[in-house]
């Protein structure tokens, strides 16, 4: 059944809503990192286990959710992952009582599962819903609303988790060990507000879109027909299989950027500001991403995606080179820069990968969501390479990440 302009519109609108929420709730990590850093007494790798349980969730999780998608369509799928999200963040309330780090670690691994059925869902979704010559630049700008969530959350959620952060990193160690305890009680304690919040409002989407009945498509909803096919019949795809490791290598040098942002601007010999300070360029990083969405969005309806995607990855490529290269103002600029040609690098190469798949279009999204899993490795890797070269010299895991991209845009995107 044909649907109508305004029945797509509405729909379209309701999963922007979406995005922007998992937007936001990915971005606090970020401003979570150095926080925990200092409440813990972490080093860079053991912090790094943060986007390590995070996005590892996104390998374990994605055939799952993806099976998930087969059985019972995109609305109940979306709506289970916003609830399963609501469960991770309310788990935030008691890790920050009893002031765990493990515990806080398997909140953020609920969470992600959550916001990994929400990947595998909605991104399918919006590609496939409208004409398909401009599923890129739909996907870009449902995207866009991604970023937007991305740039709210550190002035809006990160204050309020930061506010009472009075002590820096180092400073919990020298205390006397009652008052250790007692400090890291008081700021793990901060997390709860921010995170009661976010709960509510998950369960509320999940409740607006249970309400709402969006429209089917038949090429994910007839799960006879998906059940057909196995992972391995998308993998066949040398567009998918270089897509799936364009996500990991996109994924895993966003995520690394964006963890070590604070640390890095906060540095004597680069910003010179406090780490409270330091966390608005965190909003200006993702703001990039924001401007870059809005402006690949139209750029797309006349340009090749692919060709656009190559000429992104080049410039992030050359402004990592000069956070590496650079001191001072000009690093902290060449950093936060990044963000505005990363913007338009994930919704493009998915949809890439996951063009013309017809009923493997659903196993072809649950590999593109699996390789969010870069998430997890890179950043983690270049946390151990920072304990060991220094944090400035670690941004080599981004750099090589930008030139597969650049590899994937030119060539791999165009393989059958």
């Amino acid at each position: 059944m044909p649907r109508s302009n305004a029945s797509t519109r509405t729909a379209l609108i309701v999963i922007n809503a979406v995005f922007l929420m998992w937007g936001l709730m990915t971005v606090l990590n970020d401003i979570l990192i150095p926080h925990l850093k200092g409440l813990f007494t972490l080093n860079y790798f053991e912090v790094m286990l943060v986007q390590f349980t995070f996005f590892g969730a996104y390998f374990i999780m994605s055939v799952p959710c993806s099976a998930l998608l087969a059985r019972i369509g995109y609305r109940a799928t979306i709506i289970t992952g916003l609830l399963v999200t609501a469960v991770g963040a309310v788990l935030f309330l008691p890790a920050a009582a009893v002031s765990s780090y493990p515990l806080f670690l398997f909140a953020f691994f609920i969470m992600a599962s959550g916001i990994t059925a929400l990947q595998v869902a909605a991104n399918p979704y919006v590609s496939l819903l409208g004409e398909p010559r401009l599923a890129s630049s739909r996907l870009n700008l449902a995207q866009m609303f991604n970023s937007v969530g991305t740039v709210l959350g550190p002035y809006i959620i990160g204050p309020l988790s930061l506010s009472g952060a009075t002590l820096g990193a180092a400073a919990p160690a020298a205390l006397p060990e009652a008052e250790q305890v007692a400090y890291r009680m008081s700021q793990a304690r901060l997390v709860q507000g921010p995170y009661l919040v976010l709960t509510v409002v998950l369960v509320l989407l999940a409740l607006a879109i249970w309400l709402f009945r969006l429209p089917p498509l038949a090429t994910s909803e007839d799960a006879s027909a998906a059940s057909e096919h196995r992972f391995i019949d998308a993998l066949r795809h040398p567009r998918v299989a270089l897509g799936v490791v364009a996500i990991f290598v996109y994924v895993g040098g966003e995520v690394s950027i964006g963890s070590f942002l604070i640390n890095f601007i906060a540095r004597p010999d680069i910003g010179n500001i406090s780490e409270a300070a330091a966390a608005h360029y965190v909003a200006l990083y993702w703001g990039g991403a924001v401007v870059g969405r809005a402006v690949g969005w139209l750029l797309m309806k006349v340009l090749d995606p692919r060709t656009l995607l190559g000429v992104f990855a080049l410039i992030a490529g050359l402004l990592v080179i000069g956070t590496m290269a650079s001191h001072g103002n000009v690093a902290v600029w060449a950093v936060v820069s990044i963000g505005l040609f990363n913007s338009i690098m994930f919704p493009t190469i998915f949809t890439l990968g996951i063009d013309n798949m017809g009923p493997l279009t659903g196993r072809a999204s649950g590999l593109m969501i699996m390789g969010i899993v870069g998430g997890a490795v890179l950043p983690i890797a270049q946390g151990a390479l920072a304990d060991q070269i220094g944090i400035q010299h670690a941004f080599v895991i981004p750099l090589l990440c930008y030139v597969y991209i650049l590899y994937y845009g030119f060539k791999g995107s165009r393989l059958a």
